[in-house]
């Protein structure tokens, strides 16, 4: 029989519900494996272990008298350490905000809660999530189970390497720029960015001028789906609608087939930066492509989705969203240097040319999807660079390198944030040593079930979709 860290969420739920094994087992031994493997890979800021225990014999007298229970009730997750949890310290990965514990949830937090998951802590992010790597002065760094020397990514970096490495079978992260698909594909998983508006991000912000959405990563299609249901709740208030559920659920819609062939878009030429695409990054999205006409889909290459000068204008409207969080007075000094030098770039916009380069991105937007209206899907890589090490990004100390060198990194996902778009990282590729390389697919906005779907019949079709997409941790 499987360890049950390797089970997915929804077999761990399915034991549960056989009364194979309790909630409180189940808690039990992932947060052993938190204490074996935690620290090593820096994927939790805060264990909040009694907690999670005490939920968990709430969940057994739950599983013992009730029937009708969501479908990951009694499932162990984590929450990113971005995001509000009442009573629980949340650093947003700022040394500014070390000992900060909130006294709300985020909707989100209280959505998990109330269809029964079970958070055993807040995984590691950087500083307020301003990067694509999971390094803070709050918490050792997040690193790739499958490499220890490489990043887990970011800004959701300890939630990949949480669930790379089966410390908890799915997790939470959000996504303002490819926080979830860039730690995705280094960490070998499945990292799902749904459409502006399916997911809250209240009840406090102002919503990032639409670019942030809370997302899932996952190590099968149907956990994401099955978790983003859980999530996925309208809530009054909010700055976008919410697209149409689909009939059933979101993991109703992953466990459908799709019914037409659809035309896929796919195209490698970087977005938001000038920079070479390492070969792997390449393959992987030619592998997402044969896999997707041995499916029966179309596949056509396009030129690149966004005008690559729209760079500036995005780097401006990133600038001034590092501005939102209001560090208490005389912890200035604890900001690391890149939030300090976005900070005072963001400070220096004024307010005409905000609004003047937000316009500039929404007709490129309107441009770009109408060019290529006439497709289902996009697909490209997801990272023009397969991996990266520890302390690559900030090894030069200059702040302005730094993000030099994260853009060229990842000159694909940001897109999709300034579209509103889904969009998800397939583990479809390897590079020569074998570490995951992912490809993305991104549908209509409002379509994430289709996308979903589609997802799923890549996961069948391609072998990675049949092997654990966790390393083998002991």
């Amino acid at each position: 029989m499987a360890h049950l860290h390797e089970l997915s969420a929804l077999e761990q739920a399915a034991a549960l519900r056989r009364g194979e094994v309790s909630a409180v087992e189940l808690v039990e031994h992932h947060l052993a494996r938190i204490e074996a493997y935690g620290e090593a890979i820096g994927a939790f800021v805060t264990v909040t272990a009694d907690a999670a225990r005490e939920q968990a014999r709430v969940a057994d007298e739950a599983l013992r008298t009730e029937e009708d229970l969501p479908p990951l009730f009694g499932v162990p997750t984590a929450i990113k350490d971005l995001t509000p949890t009442a009573g629980v310290r949340t650093t947003f990965g700022s040394a500014a905000f070390a000992d900060f514990v909130p006294t709300v949830d985020a909707d989100v937090v209280r959505l998990l809660r109330a269809a029964g998951l079970i958070s055993l802590g807040k995984t590691t992010t950087s500083e307020f999530g301003l990067s694509l790597h999971a390094e803070s002065d709050v918490a050792p760094p997040a690193r790739n189970p499958w490499a220890v020397e490489n990043t887990a990514g970011g800004s959701s970096g300890g939630a990949a390497a949480a669930v790379a490495a089966g410390l908890v079978p799915v997790a939470h992260g959000n996504d303002g720029g490819g926080s979830v698909r860039i730690p995705a594909s280094v960490c070998g998983l499945i990292g799902f960015k749904p459409s502006r508006g399916v997911v809250s991000n209240g009840p406090l912000g102002f919503g990032g001028f639409g670019l942030s959405s809370n997302g899932v990563l996952g190590r099968t299609v149907a956990d994401v789906a099955a978790l983003l249901d859980a999530m996925a709740v309208p809530q009054a208030g909010e700055p976008y609608p919410a697209p149409p559920r689909p009939d059933g659920g979101f993991l109703a819609a992953a466990r459908r087939p799709c019914e037409r062939p659809l035309r896929v878009a796919r195209f490698t030429a970087p977005m938001l930066a000038d920079t070479p695409v390492d070969p792997a990054c390449l393959a992987a999205a030619d592998a997402a492509a044969d896999i997707l006409a041995r499916a029966g889909h179309e596949v056509v290459d396009v030129p690149g989705l966004l005008d690559p000068e729209l760079e500036q204008r995005f780097d401006t409207v990133w600038a001034v969203l590092a501005t939102q969080s209001l560090v208490p007075p005389g912890r200035q000094d604890r900001l690391r240097p890149l939030t300090r030098w976005m900070r005072e770039r963001g400070a220096r916009v004024p307010a005409w040319q905000l609004l003047a380069d937000l316009s500039a991105i929404q007709a490129e937007v309107r441009r770009a999807l109408r060019s290529l209206a006439r497709f289902d899907l996009l697909l490209s890589p997801t990272l023009a660079v397969p991996q990266a090490r520890i302390g690559y990004f900030t090894e030069t100390g200059d702040p302005a390198e730094d993000f030099a060198r994260q853009k060229r990194f990842s000159p694909y996902c940001a897109a999709f944030n300034v579209t509103g778009q889904p969009a998800v990282s397939l583990p479809v590729g390897r590079t020569e040593e074998g570490l995951p390389v992912g490809a993305m697919l991104a549908g209509r906005v409002g379509e994430d079930a289709l996308l979903l779907s589609v997802a799923a019949a890549v996961e069948q079709i391609h072998p990675l979709g049949r092997e654990p997409a966790r390393p083998p941790i002991r």
